[in-house]
């Protein structure tokens, strides 16, 4: 069941730099280390709702159903947007300045835990990923499946906490160049503008 072709997959998975990626970034390089971790663990439990939904079968509801997928898809949309002006704004939660007071565990855990929730294309990705590494047998599929998930999982917070605290390390140059503070915020900005444009054109 977890063998080295699951935990092979799952690992390019994990480091490939999605949403959840910049977002442990961008929180490492605005406020630091432990800012890093609380978002790379928010990111993580974010994947338990896809999770459930793989193993429940209702991700395959939402592949058939193109209403609840616009739905989800275009709030996820609206959030990356969100998170885009917040990274460009002045004072924006995801901006990074040398003046800015240190935000509270849970808004960080809370922004990583909606990113991945709003994300629909994530329960129909558990949905293909898993399966192809059961045993076959049907009384053991669903143990199996949140195993495989639960191992998903441990791995994501790992690979997330070590992005997270390498840009902490470089936190300290950014913030001693407002020049390089300007340039990361919009950037950030950008890139989260993007995502939400290829979320915007994805389909069930």
């Amino acid at each position: 069941m977890i063998t080295a072709q699951f935990l092979l997959t799952a690992l390019v998975v994990v480091l490939a730099p999605g949403t959840g990626v910049i977002y442990t970034l961008a929180m490492g390089l605005g406020q630091g280390r432990r800012a890093a971790i609380i978002a790379a663990f928010g990111c993580t439990l974010g994947i338990v709702p896809a999770m459930a939904a793989a193993i429940l079968g209702l991700a395959a509801v939402m592949h058939s159903s193109a209403l609840l997928f616009q739905a989800v898809k275009f709030a996820g949309v609206a959030y990356l947007l969100w998170l885009a002006w917040q990274a460009l704004r002045s004072g924006g939660a995801l901006s990074i300045d040398s003046q800015k007071a240190r935000q509270s565990a849970f808004a960080i855990a809370r922004r990583g835990i909606l990113i991945n929730t709003l994300n629909p294309k994530l329960s129909i990705f558990f949905l293909a990923l898993l399966p192809p590494f059961l045993s076959g047998t049907p009384d053991n599929a669903t143990a199996e499946m949140l195993t495989l998930g639960a191992v998903f999982m441990a791995m994501t917070f790992g690979v997330f906490v070590l992005y997270g605290v390498f840009a902490a390390a470089a936190r300290r140059l950014i913030l001693s160049s407002e020049r390089a503070m300007r340039w990361m915020n919009r950037s950030f900005a950008a890139i989260f503008a993007l995502l939400a444009g290829r979320l915007a054109l994805e389909r069930a």
